[in-house]
């Protein structure tokens, strides 16, 4: 867990960017739960780091923005029992949230023609259809 947080390829965000929050986990756990800060809140400032290229840091603020109070990314783990697991989950969670913001946008679709056979055929088989059900016509039963 200790060295840089890599997001995609060979880029990473090195740990002094990360900032670290432990609280007490709601929710049922006996006394332990009582004594312990299991829940973690990573926090990244998405808006001032250096370590991202200037182009994913645009996109991930562009995309990101409705997650960002200020600036700021925050992701919260408390699924686990113990803090250690709980640090692993958020970071992984972090990676991924950032590899998805950074990610370049999908190729625009290029429009395809339908092959002329397929379309006739099509037809031909709705034309035949037709038929079938208008023979099916109540007179014909007199």
């Amino acid at each position: 867990m200790s060295g840089p947080l890599v997001i995609r390829g060979s880029v990473s965000v090195p740990e002094a960017e990360l900032l670290w929050r432990f609280s007490r986990s709601s929710g049922p756990g006996g006394q332990h739960v009582n004594t312990s800060d299991s829940q973690v809140e990573l926090r990244f400032d998405l808006a001032g780091t250096e370590s991202l290229p200037p182009v994913w840091r645009d996109r991930a603020l562009e995309r990101l923005a409705g997650k960002l109070v200020s600036g700021v990314l925050t992701v919260k783990a408390s699924e686990h029992r113990s803090q250690w697991r709980n640090r692993e989950t958020a970071l992984a969670r972090l990676a991924s949230v950032l590899a998805t913001a950074t990610a370049p946008p999908p190729k625009p679709r290029r429009p395809t023609k339908i092959p002329r056979g397929i379309n006739e055929r099509r037809l031909r088989h709705k034309k035949q259809r037709g038929e079938t059900k208008r023979g099916r016509d109540q007179r014909s039963w007199d």
